[in-house]
């Protein structure tokens, strides 16, 4: 039996510039049905998920069933066969739910299905996605470690080829889906020093999963770690067709377009919770939505939000027509999560005391946000990928 929370989702969607005019049916049918799924499902449970700091395992086959793993894999391989909008869309909707669970459905889409699909062999894609796309199986991606986040290329996990297989050794850190994974994409360097792919098992002798505690973020979201002590790979688990940093990149540029669309979910939450509670709070004989400085805060945030969505969206075509350069959706990523997190501070103050409480999702998302503009690229990382992209001179160094 799973806890109801006190509140009721009374989410209305807010779309100032007719935004909605620009997506096709399809597009608005996945969102409606994401939609309804988030409000029966998560949105009563997740309150209580997150105050205990548990994951609701139990949503994982729902979320296979909305079609929130592998949206853009094709349908042979257990994935939607969509396009990348419809994508983005199923992230909005998850993630003004909850950001842990979005980050659940961006890993296994973007960062387990995408590089088995991408930079596997036929063989692999086989015994792996359909499996995924099902949530049979659940999966991680192992690249950032203890002393390398911003600088993966300075990974220190390793692996030997031993004839008949491949010796593995490291960790990694801050890992979503860790410690209840069923597959892992790994990171690491051949003896070459060359950045390669391998999907570990679980189950494989020395490779453990301990989970992360005490996490003021993400909290209905499970986050661990992965340790390799002497793991045998077997050969054919090696992603044959990607080599160096630039393979693992593509998979967080994929994640990355996600995240810029679902930030404008959490910011939407906020948005529609502050401008309902303005409306109902009474104070000095009138709604507090009726001064000044509430109505500017208000009408900042809606600007925000729809400037985020024609973000959004025109990176969403182009990433349809395999036009988006990486240093595009930096950008989205960058400035969709700012202003999320702007807009949930704001809510809060709207809010009032009862914006710390968990009667409102406000502090909840706000905690999030804080984890979502670090992961994947820092706020200041993709700052500076703007900046070489519009120099031609990297900082980085």
């Amino acid at each position: 039996m799973h806890t109801k929370s006190v509140g009721q989702d009374k989410f209305q969607a807010h779309d100032h510039y007719w935004v909605d005019e620009l997506l096709t049916e399809e597009h608005r049918l996945i969102r409606e049905t994401v939609r309804a799924w988030v409000k029966r499902e998560v949105s009563p449970v997740i309150e209580d998920y997150a105050q205990r700091a548990a994951f609701p395992k139990h949503l994982i086959k729902g979320l296979a069933e909305v079609g929130a793993f592998g949206p853009t894999i094709p349908v042979q391989y257990g994935g939607q066969g969509l396009d990348y909008i419809s994508y983005g869309i199923i992230m909005q909707e998850l993630e003004r739910g909850d950001s842990g669970i979005r980050s659940t459905a961006s890993v296994q889409s973007s960062l387990v299905m995408y590089p088995i699909y991408t930079y596997g062999n036929e063989a692999q894609r086989m015994k792996y996605l359909p499996k995924l796309g099902s949530g049979e199986w659940m999966g991680s991606f192992g690249l950032t470690e203890p002393n390398h986040g911003s600088n993966p290329s300075g990974m220190t996990t390793h692996f030997e080829d031993k004839g008949d297989h491949y010796l593995l050794n490291g960790s990694k850190m801050w890992i979503s889906n860790a410690p209840f994974c069923d597959v892992a994409v790994v990171w690491a360097k051949d003896e070459a020093g060359v950045i390669r792919g391998l999907v570990v098992e679980r189950g494989m002798e020395g490779f453990t999963t301990p989970e992360t505690h005490g996490k003021w973020s993400l909290r209905a979201s499970a986050t661990g770690e992965l340790v390799f002590d002497n793991v045998r790979v077997p050969k054919e688990n090696l992603l044959p067709n990607g080599k160096g940093l630039k393979a693992p990149l593509g998979c967080l540029s994929s994640a990355r377009f996600g995240i810029a669309w679902g930030a404008i979910g959490a910011a939407m939450d906020c948005y529609d919770s502050a401008l309902r509670y303005s409306l109902e709070r009474i104070q000095f004989d009138k709604p507090i939505g009726g001064f000044q400085l509430t109505q500017k805060k208000l009408a900042e945030m809606i600007t925000e939000i729809t400037k985020a969505q024609l973000l959004a969206w025109r990176v969403g075509v182009l990433k349809n027509e395999d036009r988006a350069t990486p240093a595009q959706i930096s950008m989205a990523k960058r400035n969709n999560v700012d202003m999320a997190l702007h807009i949930a501070r704001e809510a809060r103050q709207i809010h009032g005391g009862m914006g710390i409480t968990g009667e409102y999702p406000i502090m909840r998302h706000m905690m999030n946000l804080e984890s979502v503009i670090t992961y994947e690229g820092t706020h200041d990382i993709h700052l500076l990928i703007t900046g070489m992209d519009v120099t031609g001179i990297n900082a980085f160094k």
